[in-house]
């Protein structure tokens, strides 16, 4: 039977990858706080068993699932399972985990690339090949996919950050369309700078690391918290775009109107400053 509720982020049977930190443990929480069942997925199982654990003190439902979202067979599993460990259908699936990247093109190993790659994109859509079909079966809930305004902006020395995240946009697009009318909503998440562990988990060259590490405080004006809370409230309006930062919504205008010049800007940007 189709579950009837008016906001699907209330109440939700939750899955969360990358929910070990960051925005993952947030998204983790904001459900919890609303009265959903999660499971806590990570590939670091301490981390997946911490935030469970902080999610029991909300009096909710929380379990902690270690998987590589990587693996085709390790997410098949997840899926095939997420239900008994919730004690009912999936209702929502946020495609959360991620990795980092830096460094110029030629420059980056092909190791580098393909770690981001599997983790990044293959990620996201490992979660929407196994879950999106379930989902549709059910005829409500849907997929948050967590991309980044780097889908769109374009950084010099982030290509494999970037070219992933593009993917996941292209994806969330593509899945919107094909879902139309089955009940099932996507949202996909474009934030900018957001504290988390990506910089000191991340794979970036030596010259980068402090810069990436000093940028996740003195250039967030954001919380992980806010940017998960905000995201499922225009999930629960049925929005595909979340852009929660002022910089990242300029961009995204900047490039529509204008992409030639906005990538002569960037350039000229990323000259000035690489000195």
């Amino acid at each position: 039977m189709k579950p009837r509720m008016q906001k699907p982020s209330r109440g939700a049977a939750a899955v969360v990858t990358g929910a070990g930190s960051g925005i993952g443990r947030s998204f983790a929480y904001e459900i919890a706080r609303r009265g959903g069942a999660v499971v806590c997925v990570d590939i670091d199982e301490a981390r997946a068993r911490e935030t469970a654990s902080l999610l029991q003190g909300l009096a909710t439902h929380a379990v902690p699932y270690v998987c590589d979202v990587g693996n085709a067979a390790q997410m098949a599993a997840l899926a095939a399972e997420a239900e008994g460990l919730l004690g009912r259908p999936v209702t929502l699936l946020v495609n959360n985990a991620g990795v980092g990247v830096g460094g110029a093109i030629g420059e980056v190993s092909l190791e580098d690339w393909r770690w981001c790659v599997d983790v990044n994109l293959w990620g996201v859509v490992h979660g929407c090949h196994f879950f999106a079909p379930r989902l549709k079966a059910l005829g409500y809930g849907g997929i948050i996919n967590v991309a980044s305004a780097a889908a769109f902006g374009a950084a010099p020395e982030m290509s494999a950050y970037n070219v992933t995240k593009a993917g996941v946009l292209a994806l969330s697009e593509t899945l919107a369309a094909e879902l139309t009318g089955t009940g099932v909503r996507i949202t996909a998440l474009c934030p900018t700078v957001v504290p988390t562990n990506i910089a000191n988990d991340g794979r970036l060259p030596p010259h980068r690391q402090a810069f990436a590490r000093a940028a996740m405080t003195r250039f967030a004006f954001t919380s992980a918290d806010a940017v998960a809370r905000m995201t499922l409230d225009d999930f629960d309006k049925g929005r595909l775009y979340v852009l929660p930062q002022l910089d990242g919504r300029l961009a995204w205008r900047f490039k529509r109107a204008a992409p030639s010049l906005y990538a002569r800007t960037v350039g000229e940007a990323y000259r000035l400053f690489a000195g």
